[in-house]
């Protein structure tokens, strides 16, 4: 009886340590994601956990109301703009109360914070709060003593009745200002050290559409004056990194660049180099790893409310839209995100701020009235130094940890590209080649082909040049072996397997023999159409990596029936229908011989061009959508004069012809799904009708 009252107790123990060490232990979610090169989401592990939530209530000095900014100091603490309590909390690096500010001595008289939305903690531990319902920028010491008060800005440049309402400032490392102001569409405005206000920095360009424009243009003064005005998108926070560049963020929704990175100039210099740009979720969708289903939720791009600056070219977006935080790296890849929307302790209602402390993540929240302490998980660890570790040159130490995440998860592109940069290195080309391939990075992929092509160029040029040269005696071999046998036997005419070839070189006088020399066949035809589906089936599969943008697991060889096949007798059809209104003189079998006849150059081209992509880089792939264009140029040229010699039309009549023979096909694929969604319809009302006689029955 003693035993069994121990083992309960011990248990119940455990279950309550485990909730003291980890509160939200019970909330942890069953999965994370990450878009993959085809932008679609997929389950990742999660790469941040809540570590502690802070509640004001917690800490004594009553609840948060609606804080609006946080910031981390050089010293790991932590501050808290507290908006609508008119106060700055203060907390050390462990979360604990170091103290609150609610007000300061202003020249012998004691002032208050009216609205702070900001602040920022430079090297000294000087505070700077945007005091926003008073149009200023305070600045006090660490013990909270005023230092100085920056006014409203007066330039020639501010907007007649313009009002100073200061959200957000950041300082760099020569005291300059740099404040986010509501209504301040110009963009982030500069102070120097003293205050004096020195220009705007980083304007976001108009967008508007033609229509907006041209109704602009030919208005009135009067009603010009009633419409919206094209002004820029406002800013709604921004961070300085180490180097001084202010990372920022717009509040447009559906922005095109919403996260900028602008340098002293203004410009932004934010690299977007990864599969799509820094925009927050791409496709809009919610993951359910358990059921493996996708859905879509709060549809449009993300609408982002903060960013910051990380170590290693890092950096993070705060999404208000759908209250989750994007990192990326410094080429503008994915790296992991997190939250989402709810009220548990890895989620939020209204994230209002976030900032780093070191590797965890601090995030406010306005919604709940506190702030949560996020740690990185193994997986978010092992990614962030990788990160840092090829940042600094660390290739090895950036592949072992990059080999770490693979095995945590096998869908993460960039721990594959971050290998092939290590195997690059090492000199190993072809190893890098497959890496680069299974991350998707053609950049790369492009460098190590053409390093590996030169050393296998070198290394077997003996072997490749006597293979060549017996290709090329194999080739005037059969050639003189086969024009010798023609005259031994007396092989008759070979016009008829000659004629495809001539009409590709000689288009007039080919199309003349095909039709009224009797040389043409409609096995010949079908057999060219059978070569160009099989021909582009292996264009699709087996073209090179850097020309090829397929889903290979997802390709279909039927689908060339749909995009070759059909096509080329629904142009028969619709072409032999229209000219036998217009006086034609070509037979069906003549349009689908002349039509079949000039898909041929097509076929030569091709088959070559695939074996050539698997050996260009991206330099030379311009050479590859040549030969596409001469294939496809070339195959317009013979329909066009197979058609005009077919039919005995004048060129002018030809065009024609061809245009109104595009408009027959739209019409009858048309007629095709008007067809199929009435059979649709009347299925469907049938099945309903049985359904309803069954029930009454």
């Amino acid at each position: 009886m003693a035993i069994r009252q121990v083992s309960v107790w011990l248990l119940l123990l455990g279950l309550l340590s485990a909730g003291i060490v980890s509160p939200a232990a019970a909330a942890i979610p069953d999965y994370g994601y990450n878009y993959s090169y085809w932008r679609e989401a997929e389950p990742a592990p999660y790469p941040y956990l809540a570590e502690k939530q802070i509640y004001g209530s917690a800490l004594g000095i009553g609840d948060f109301n609606d804080p609006q900014d946080v910031f981390v100091s050089p010293n790991q603490h932590i501050f808290i703009a507290d908006t609508n309590n008119n106060r700055i909390v203060h907390l050390d690096d462990s979360g604990k109360l170091a103290g609150v500010i609610t007000s300061f001595d202003n020249e012998g008289k004691s002032d208050t914070f009216n609205k702070p939305y900001g602040i920022f903690v430079d090297r000294n531990n000087d505070m700077f709060i945007a005091d926003t319902q008073n149009g200023r920028i305070v600045q006090l010491s660490g013990d909270g003593k005023l230092i100085n008060v920056y006014g409203a800005p007066v330039s020639s440049f501010i907007p007649k009745g313009f009002q100073y309402f200061p959200l957000k400032v950041s300082v760099d490392k020569t005291k300059r200002l740099y404040v986010v102001a509501q209504g301040a569409y110009e963009g982030i405005m500069e102070f120097d050290a003293q205050g004096n206000f020195r220009g705007y920095v980083g304007t976001n360009k108009v967008h508007f559409s033609p229509a907006d424009l041209f109704w602009k243009r030919i208005s009135t003064k009067e009603q010009a004056s009633q419409m919206q005005l094209f002004l820029p998108v406002e800013f709604a926070n921004m961070d300085l990194d180490e180097r001084g560049f202010i990372y920022a963020v717009s509040s447009e929704v559906n922005a095109a660049k919403p996260i900028k990175r602008i340098n002293p100039g203004g410009e932004d210099v934010l690299r977007r180099e990864g599969y799509f740009d820094p925009i927050g979720d791409v496709s809009a969708i919610q993951v359910d790893a358990a059921k493996q289903q996708t859905a879509v939720q709060n549809a449009g791009s993300s609408t982002f409310v903060d960013v910051i600056s990380d170590e290693s070219g890092m950096y993070s977006g705060l999404d208000s839209k759908r209250n989750r935080i994007f990192t990326y790296n410094r080429d503008g890849n994915l790296l992991y995100q997190f939250g989402g929307v709810g009220m548990s302790a890895n989620s939020f209602q209204k994230p209002t701020a976030m900032d780093m402390q070191g590797d965890r993540m601090v995030v406010l929240e306005g919604g709940l009235n506190r702030l949560i302490i996020f740690a990185p998980t193994r997986y978010g660890m092992l990614i962030r130094d990788g990160v840092k570790a090829h940042f600094n040159g660390k290739v090895d130490q950036a592949s072992e940890n990059w080999e770490a995440v693979l095995k945590l998860n096998a869908n993460f592109d960039i721990a594959y590209i971050g290998i092939g940069k290590a195997m690059l290195k090492k000199g190993d080309n072809k190893q890098a080649m497959e890496y680069f391939k299974n991350g998707n990075n053609r950049k790369y992929y492009s460098e190590a082909l053409k390093r590996y092509r030169s050393e296998y160029m070198w290394e077997n040029f003996g072997v490749i040049m006597t293979v060549l040269i017996g290709m090329l005696a194999a080739i005037v071999g059969v050639r003189i072996y086969w024009v010798r046998r023609q005259r031994a036997v007396h092989f008759v005419d070979t016009g008829v397997l000659k004629s495809p070839f001539r009409t590709m070189i000689r288009p007039f006088s080919g199309f003349w023999e095909l039709k009224y020399e009797n040389k043409g066949r409609i096995g010949i035809a079908v057999f060219i159409l059978l070569l160009l589906v099989i021909t582009m089936i292996l264009k699709r599969q087996y073209s090179g990596f850097i020309v090829n943008f397929n889903k290979l697991d997802e390709l279909n060889s039927i689908n060339e029936l749909k995009f070759i096949v059909f096509p080329f007798l629904l142009f028969c059809i619709s072409n032999w229908s229209l000219t036998t209104l217009m006086d034609g003189e070509g037979k069906f079998k003549d349009i689908v011989m002349a039509t079949g006849y000039a898909m041929l150059p097509l076929v030569i081209i091709f088959l070559p061009q695939i074996l050539l992509s698997n050996f260009i880089t991206i330099d030379e792939s311009p050479f590859y959508y040549l030969l596409d264009s001469v294939a496809y140029l070339w195959f317009i040229w013979l329909l066009f004069i197979g058609t005009m010699t077919v039919h005995q039309y004048s060129i002018g009549k030809t065009l024609l012809t061809l245009l109104l023979t595009a408009l027959v096909m739209a019409f009858i694929v048309f007629l095709g799904l008007l067809c199929f969604s009435l059979l649709q319809q009347m299925i469907t009302f049938v099945k309903a009708l049985y359904r309803e006689v069954i029930v009454r029955l």
